[in-house]
């Protein structure tokens, strides 16, 4: 059972199905997916210095636009502590350069939340909470944040937080997935966002 079956428990079966399938993760299991992200935006202009060191995590990129090529994969670990762990790599693919948002992510059972490290190697933790909306897409948003240095994790204020909402759904018609990710700050408002739509690799 994977990790997000276990953190939504009967509600996984509310999912539409080939979001079951897609989140359905087993050891050694492998999702691979391409698609075109229509959109990539970002916050004020100021922020780009940031968003161009992280770059060297895998982070955050400076670069912006539409109709992106955009590539996923998930691939599955058992870490030696006997975690599931599921290593996301989201590839944009933009004319001159390839960057990167990947992370890492396992289940804190007591809490019952999903552990998201970001960045490799990673440079935030967040923890998501997952929820299935009435339309079978599912809803993703995070909540605490700490900044990441080696061994030592320091808890991030409201304010310095950019706090993600995700949903991602199956459009039957055009048989695609389709996704929408947001990041926020209380201050700034929108930091960064991106929407496109991805199918299977066959």
């Amino acid at each position: 059972m994977s990790i997000y079956q276990k953190v939504l428990q009967e509600e996984f079966l509310r999912l539409h199905p080939m979001l079951q399938k897609r989140y359905d993760f087993e050891e050694g299991t492998v999702f691979k997916a391409t698609g075109e992200m229509e959109s990539i935006k970002g916050g004020p202009k100021w922020l780009y210095p940031l968003f161009r060191l992280g770059v060297r995590w895998k982070l955050l990129f400076p670069e912006r636009g539409q109709n992106i090529p955009f590539t996923i994969i998930n691939s599955t670990y058992v870490n030696s502590k006997g975690e599931q762990q599921i290593h996301w790599e989201r590839g944009f693919h933009f004319p001159r350069k390839t960057r990167y948002f990947n992370a890492l992510m396992s289940l804190d059972e007591k809490r019952m939340v999903v552990k998201d490290y970001l960045g490799e190697p990673p440079l935030l933790y967040s923890d998501l909470q997952f929820t299935v909306l009435d339309e079978g897409a599912l809803k993703i948003n995070s909540l605490d944040q700490r900044f990441v240095l080696g061994r030592i994790e320091i808890p991030l204020p409201r304010i310095f937080q950019g706090l993600a909402t995700i949903v991602e759904m199956y459009d039957d018609l055009n048989e695609v997935y389709r996704i929408r990710v947001n990041v926020k700050n209380p201050l700034i408002g929108n930091v960064f966002s991106y929407e496109g739509v991805f199918r299977t690799d066959a």
